[in-house]
Formats: C-alpha cells, structure tokens, sequence
C-alpha cells in the first residue's frame, strides 16, 4: 500500500538513502487519479521500496524543491537524490522500468 505522505514525511523517507518514489498529485487532477491504482499496485509489487502519494495541495515544498510543475509527476530518490522523473499519465511497466534504474 502506498504511504499517503506529507513535506516532512517525504522529506525524511528521501534523507534516509532507501529507494523512494514519490507520486505528486491533486484531486482536481484527472489524471493523477486514473495513475493513483497504478502507483498502488506499484508499492504491493515492491515492498523493499518506499512508495507513496502527495497531494500538493496540502503539501508543496518538496514539490517546489524538485521543480514539479505539471501532475501527476512521480519522481525516483535513491541515496538522497533525485535520479528520475517521470510526467503525465503512464503505464505500470514506465514506472518499473524507472524503478529498476535506480534499484
């Protein structure tokens, strides 16, 4: 199940150097929904990974900190750096295939 994170809960999964992807979206945001059971079936395949979702309405400073400026952008963290990105709406294989690079 995908962490429902916030800035300080993102912030601390990125500093602590585990894989982390991060789903930036908005409930506005038709596309970020359509990608949410994406992102989940993404976190049941990967558990040894931190997955989550956050809303950046509630929360926008790792947003602003990673230049997301269209959503849903997921963006990869391995050993505290951001290494890759992807944006729009995307199949489950996309965000394997970014995942497996930082792996």
């Amino acid at each position: 199940m995908a962490i429902q994170f916030t800035d300080q809960t993102a912030r601390e999964a990125i500093e602590s150097g585990k894989p982390v992807v991060i789903d930036f979206w908005a409930t506005w945001c038709g596309p970020c929904i359509k990608l949410g059971p994406v992102v989940e079936e993404l976190a049941e395949k990967h558990p040894e990974v931190v997955i989550g979702k956050l809303n950046i309405d509630e929360n926008d400073e790792i947003a602003s900190e990673n230049r997301v400026r269209n959503i849903p952008t997921v963006l990869f963290f391995k050993d505290g750096e951001l290494k890759e990105r992807s944006v729009g709406l995307v199949k489950l294989s996309d965000l394997e295939a970014k995942l497996a690079a930082i792996l």
